[in-house]
């Protein structure tokens, strides 16, 4: 019997932009085989099935499925996926041009244990006219200036440590005079 992966999701609305009007959808499958993926993408509907696991390195191999109907409608022909060795992402186009966020990524009125909300590119509805993800940049592989963490757009930590000590911030092992130690030790006991 296939097991359901699970699946995160967040959204953007837009009445005039177009490429404002996504779905993201993340199929956490960790080593998917490839070459055993059968997705199929409607206007209403997806359906996924694949096997993940790695028998040469002692990860079972195991069947994963799932079939979710879509709480309104989108356009498969401007929809994106991505595979990686962790997921299956898709930025799914919706058809229908409107502010309003869709109230749940499934047409049943049904808590779905296996989906959950992407926090990561969530955006409150009252806090999407900022700059919202672009398509392109979300499945873009750049990591930014700092060797592993994404999104800290070449920060340098030398540089900004030297510029908190010109504007007199932390001074590293100088001590001010008059300021209390901790070399001091205990104060003294009190007699009874």
């Amino acid at each position: 019997m296939a097991t359901h992966p699970e699946i995160l999701w967040a959204q953007r609305s837009s009445e005039t932009e177009e490429e404002k009007n996504i779905v993201y959808l993340t199929i956490n499958l960790p080593d998917v085989q490839e070459n055993t993926i059968k997705y199929e993408l409607t206007p209403k509907s997806i359906s996924f099935a694949a096997k993940a696991g790695n028998a040469s390195k002692g990860i079972a191999e195991k069947d994963y499925e799932f079939k979710l109907d879509f709480f309104e409608e989108v356009v498969p022909e401007q929809s994106k996926k991505r595979i990686n060795s962790r997921d299956i992402s898709l930025i799914l186009r919706k058809k229908e041009k409107k502010l309003e966020f869709w109230p749940r990524l499934t047409k049943e009125k049904l808590k779905i244990p296996f989906i959950k909300t992407d926090f990561g590119k969530w955006v409150d509805e009252d806090e999407q006219e900022g700059e919202a993800l672009r398509p392109d940049d979300d499945f873009d592989m750049d990591m930014g200036g700092m060797g592993g963490m994404s999104g800290m757009g070449g920060m340098d930590i030398e540089s900004m440590l030297a510029n908190m000590k010109a504007q007199g911030g932390p001074k590293g092992d100088e001590e001010e005079e008059g300021t209390d130690s901790d070399d001091d030790g205990p104060p003294p006991l009190e007699d009874a």
